[in-house]
């Protein structure tokens, strides 16, 4: 995932919030898992990096005929 700091100052701290969902074999998405990680800081200005995360959800969350899909990501940076 790019992150690009378009500020005047370096990013110091933040998270990344991941929203992923499961979803049925008729594509009914039945819940959604939430995974807080750690934003890669800093971050100087003008600077980007990128980051990589492996998104986990318990098996049983997922019966069988079902997949996950990680749809929604949210960022707060300080």
């Amino acid at each position: 995932m790019p992150f690009h700091n378009a500020g005047g100052t370096a990013v110091r701290s933040g998270t990344v919030t991941f929203g992923t969902h499961v979803i049925g074999a008729l594509g009914v998405d039945w819940a959604t898992v939430e995974s807080t990680v750690a934003l890669p800081v800093p971050i100087g200005p003008g600077a980007h990096t990128d980051h990589t995360w492996t998104v986990c959800v318990d098996a049983w969350r997922v019966p069988l005929g079902m997949h996950v899909e990680t749809r929604d990501v949210s960022v707060r940076w300080e």
